[in-house]
């Protein structure tokens, strides 16, 4: 497995709808789709995502980083690889 996820910023999307903040990211010179659950954010964070996911987001950049490779790894031919608090180390 890997140990580096760059991120595109200006990807990142907080989907209100779907609960989840979505960006691209690149692991080994592939890129792929990731959504983040809010569920992910209240468990770092203590508190559920209101307005403010993406500060979440930013703040817990690096276990999210973490986590999203956890996800990658459990099967690299997913669509949008979403992160679970499953994926919490």
């Amino acid at each position: 497995m890997t140990d580096r996820l760059d991120i595109d910023n200006s990807s990142l999307f907080d989907n209100v709808e779907e609960q989840q903040i979505e960006f691209s990211g690149e692991v080994d010179g592939d890129e792929y789709q990731f959504a983040v659950q809010y569920d992910v954010l209240e468990a770092l964070s203590g508190d559920a995502p209101e307005d403010d996911a993406l500060d979440l987001f930013n703040q817990f950049v690096d276990p999210i980083s973490d986590a999203a490779l956890a996800a990658l790894a459990r099967d690299t031919d997913q669509t949008i690889v979403i992160v679970s608090e499953n994926d919490l180390g």
